[in-house]
């Protein structure tokens, strides 16, 4: 980390006080008692809204509002035609931080909370959602597994690069196995004291730039899903082959890619977690990164709306500014409106998980609202901007094409739609 993040954010990150939740008694759902053992919440705390940031949180949604507006803006059309994250930007993520939010100090992590991880990642999709979900990913699953459930070896050997240096990656989907991603296929066969792992693995986020990947494979199939482990996969392991990267609607700054598993083979050690219990943590992250999906759509539209408000002040038709006309302000202060509450279900899943109480419909909600808004935003905005907007000279466009993978990476909307309805069956005490 720079000299800024180490002089001033680690200090405050160790002692600032932490915004927290009115108390409140909340049903619990399926899979909303999932370890959390991270939290660092105080009952005793003062009772402030969930939009209230404290020092520590004000600090570093500032540092990212700042290094995206500085370093990430100029680069955000050449990135989106390459099809390619420049290495500056990535390196300038680990330089303030960024890719090492909640990792401790002593790994060379900002040390910092959830919460805070989710106001940088809103603020990097402010400018480029691209950049934002490489930082999501780092943060909300490769640190947060390693964190939780990596010994301490494993602890030792790869906190640190992930916060200062490498790009992990989280492989799960499959060709046959997207949405029932326990139908996955790759296995992991024990030789000696060894593993073989065999399969392939589709829209695998930040592969290209990945020194690690954490790799889920059946390890006993005869068990089902609960043979499903997940296994330390360096980049340089002989028998990984990583496709060409898709040429993708938007996000593009992010790599996304096939890979392929040809006999890979791992020690034993290098399970992370305990054998079996791949699909127990793959489901606890993934409700956990759903908040992250959320921040990132919320960023995105409000980039889009910003963007988009300083044209309509300024350009003028029929001899008045296009803002002047009272249909068009209506519309942009419904839209405004949806934003703020798409912004408060986010901030609210987030503060729950921080304060470790349930959280499962409230992540599944803020990201089914927040991608839905931002789907709303992003064409509203282009209409607004007349022909323009309709042009690759604005932002417009681009944010059109990046928010529609909101509704279908972590978890479709219709699989969000299960999880917030079988929460409601359960609080109204008829699940059976």
């Amino acid at each position: 980390m720079n000299k800024f993040v180490r002089s001033v954010l680690l200090p405050v990150a160790r002692s600032a006080a932490k915004p927290r939740l009115l108390s409140t008694t909340i049903p619990r759902c399926e899979q909303g008692l999932a370890r959390q053992t991270d939290s660092t919440a105080s009952p005793s705390a003062p009772n402030l809204p969930v939009t209230h940031l404290s020092e520590e949180e004000t600090m570093m949604r500032d540092i990212a509002r700042k290094f995206s507006r500085d370093v990430v803006a100029p680069l955000v059309r050449k990135m989106d035609a390459e099809s390619q994250m420049d290495p500056s930007v990535l390196q300038g993520m680990f330089d303030n931080g960024f890719m090492g939010i909640e990792i401790d100090p002593e790994y060379n992590g900002a040390g910092s909370s959830f919460f805070v991880a989710n106001l940088v990642i809103e603020e990097l999709a402010k400018v480029d959602p691209g950049v934002a979900v490489v930082c999501d990913i780092q943060n909300t699953l490769l640190n947060a597994l390693f964190r939780r459930y990596g010994t301490d070896v494993q602890k030792d050997k790869y906190l640190s690069r992930l916060s200062t240096d490498m790009v992990g990656s989280f492989c799960l989907s499959e060709p046959t196995s997207g949405s029932d991603a326990f139908a996955l296929k790759t296995q992991a066969v024990p030789v000696g004291d060894d593993f073989v792992i065999t399969g392939s693995k589709m829209w695998i986020s930040n592969a290209e730039q990945a020194g690690v990947f954490l790799v889920f494979a059946n390890a006993r199939p005869t068990d089902g899903y609960k043979g499903i482990t997940c296994f330390i996969v360096d980049r340089d392991t002989p028998g990984i082959s990583i496709g060409k990267h898709e040429d993708k609607l938007g996000i593009r700054a992010s790599s996304t890619c096939p890979m392929h598993f040809d006999q890979v083979r791992v020690p034993s050690s290098n399970i992370l977690g305990e054998f079996g219990k791949g699909y127990k943590y793959a489901i606890e992250l993934l409700n956990e990164g759903r908040i992250g999906i959320g921040a990132q759509m919320v960023g995105l539209a409000q980039g889009c709306f910003d963007a988009t408000l300083s044209y309509v002040m300024e350009r003028k038709q029929f001899g008045r500014r296009i803002w002047e006309f009272q249909s068009l302000q209506h519309q942009m202060a419904d839209t405004a409106a949806k934003i703020e509450a798409a912004r408060l279900l986010v901030y609210n899943a987030a503060r729950l998980k921080e304060n470790n109480l349930p959280f499962v419909k409230e992540a599944a909600m803020a990201k089914y609202y927040s991608s839905e808004i931002a789907t709303l935003t992003t064409s509203k905005c282009v209409e607004w901007m007349g022909g323009v907007g309709f042009s690759k000279d604005y932002p417009q466009e681009k944010f059109y094409r990046d928010c529609k993978i909101g509704a279908i990476y972590e978890g479709t909307s219709n699989i969000q739609l299960n999880t917030i309805a079988k929460c409601i069956q359960q609080e109204a005490g008829k699940d059976k």
